[in-house]
């Protein structure tokens, strides 16, 4: 028999306005049923007199609900907490102490943090410290058959929580809140975690515990912050939930990954926050770098910044571009480039009309220096990639197609993604999805599946061999080239009836036209893209 789930209460900063949660708490049960338990974050108590409080802590009243709430985050409200190990302040309402383990007799595991980080001794008796932190994951994640815990509560937000998720807002998750929570939630990977103190309501994509295709796979993390009880902007400040206690679940269906799942935010930044350290930015190459424009004034530089290059008095000198050991096809400078394909240049990338194409505007994203694949691009060049791939999307889109993109890390020199529209009225994201995996199941190749907000970078290493798709949806499949690859794999799939019905165009070769032909399609590629070219000056 399949375990009953638990129904639990979680809120933000109540600040001392106790009524206006139980009333709120008694009318959520009289229309959704009773709940478990409640569990509060943030500041419990506030600043206003204590007369509220006086009619709980005396039994005059009595919370509807058993309440569980963290402990003080300054010295005003220290005086509320006696007991450091935890202790029922009124009935029905208790505070669970400095740091621990609650779990309860259904097996559910809750682990808390209470107060605000500090990392000065001696620490002050409403903070945590590096040892706290420290001790908490030890306890936890020293033994082998760790796998996590079901809820993390604290106070403040961790830091980097943003990081590859939906936007926070006005909180600057790289400014705002622990870096040694987010040392914690590494180490902890709760399966929700609750925190509050910023007076918001964010609640982020989840996000993964494990690296994918690295790593076996493991629960997603839900991390929600809530607003203060009352706030007049009416932010959320109570979320309701279900949850089976991880020790319940069967491990399949404990480990299936939501469909708008993302990255950890704290993967970078993990070692960082350990020692309560801001982690680093990525690193990126010089912002100063050149692109030439498409137009009559050919030649004329502009930096990326889009001004001239003039208006600087110390101008910085541009970083070049990594350079190819010998003749390159693909790299811009070379003489090699049928600079007649090329259709529009940015800072760091460029788009060129494939040769043989499988219809007249198949094109390339092509890094301007010499990168072999995706994954050893640097962080500036794979945001420009982005870029044109979004505007792509939406140039095909305006034309009634979506595109399909792929790279073939195996057998080529230089980076060459290829996107090649899909009539919308032909076939569905599905059918292309499903053409791709049946035909790679026919030819023995393992495609498997990666969530949309994946990085290939986290996948593949640099020189290693690979070959993947990504939908319009951002649905991606990838395949890890260990011995032979069909090089005309890509092609071959959208090719096929199931697709564009062109068999005969699988193979470039047979594609090839004349160079006239090839200047008038890519002058009407450039007419026809103008509208949405992010390159061109503003000025």
């Amino acid at each position: 028999m399949a375990q009953k789930p638990l129904r639990l209460l979680a809120c933000g900063d109540v600040e001392g306005k106790f009524d206006a949660l139980f009333n709120r708490v008694r009318a959520i049960q009289k229309k959704s049923g009773n709940f478990d338990l409640l569990l509060c974050v943030g500041n419990f108590f506030g600043s206003t007199p204590d007369a509220e409080w006086e009619e709980y802590k005396t039994g005059i009243k009595k919370a509807p609900i058993q309440t569980y709430v963290l402990g003080a985050n300054n010295q005003e409200t220290v005086k509320y907490f006696q007991d450091v190990d935890g202790c029922e302040v009124a009935e029905n309402i208790t505070y669970l102490g400095r740091k621990g383990v609650f779990t309860g007799s259904s097996g559910l595991q809750i682990v808390y943090l209470s107060g605000t980080e500090s990392l000065n001794e001696p620490v002050p008796s409403y903070s945590f410290s590096p040892k706290d932190v420290s001790s908490l994951r030890t306890m936890l994640c020293s033994t082998p058959q760790f796998k996590g815990v079901d809820i993390l509560l604290t106070s403040p937000w961790p830091k980097y929580v943003g990081n590859f998720g939906n936007s926070s807002g006005e909180v600057d998750t790289k400014k705002c809140g622990s870096a040694l929570i987010s040392s914690l939630a590494t180490g902890l990977k709760p399966r929700y975690h609750f925190a509050a103190l910023e007076k918001t309501y964010y609640e982020r994509l989840p996000y993964r515990n494990h690296i994918v295709l690295q790593e076996n796979a493991q629960h997603a993390t839900r991390f929600i912050a809530l607003a203060n009880v009352g706030n007049p902007e009416k932010k959320k400040y109570l979320y309701a939930f279900s949850i089976v206690p991880m020790k319940l679940m069967d491990a399949a269906e404990l480990v299936k990954q939501p469909p708008d799942v993302t990255e950890n935010p704290y993967r970078k930044s993990g070692k960082e926050a350990s020692t309560g350290k801001q982690a680093p930015a990525p690193e990126e190459e010089s912002a100063c770098q050149f692109f030439f424009d498409l137009n009559e004034k050919q030649g004329r530089k502009r930096s990326s910044t889009g001004r001239d290059s003039k208006s600087s008095p110390y101008p910085k000198q541009p970083r070049k571009p990594p350079q190819p050991p010998g003749p390159c096809w693909f790299c811009l400078a070379s003489p090699e480039v049928e600079k007649h394909l090329v259709v529009n240049i940015g800072t760091h990338c460029y788009l060129a009309l494939a040769k043989g194409g499988l219809s007249d505007d198949h094109v390339l994203i092509l890094p301007i220096g010499h990168y072999q694949s995706v994954v050893e691009l640097s962080a500036e060049v794979v945001e420009e990639v982005e870029k044109y791939k979004a505007t792509l999307r939406r140039f095909f889109r305006s034309r009634g197609k979506r595109c399909v993109l792929f790279e073939r890390n195996y057998k080529s020199h230089h980076l060459q993604l290829q996107v090649i529209p899909v009539p919308l009225s032909s076939c569905a994201t599905d059918d292309i999805k499903d053409a791709f995996i049946t035909q790679a199941q026919e030819q023995q190749i393992e495609l498997l599946e990666i969530p949309e907000h994946s990085d290939i970078k986290q996948i593949a290493q640099p020189g290693a061999a690979y070959f993947y798709v990504e939908l319009d949806t951002g649905e991606k499949l990838f395949h890890r080239i260990k011995k032979n690859f069909p090089l005309q794999f890509g092609r071959e799939v959208l090719a096929s009836e199931a697709i564009l019905n062109i068999p005969d165009k699988s193979d470039w070769r047979k594609c090839q036209i004349s160079k006239e032909e090839e200047e008038t399609l890519a002058r009407r590629f450039r007419k026809d893209f103008e509208p949405f070219d992010f390159t061109v000056d503003d000025d």
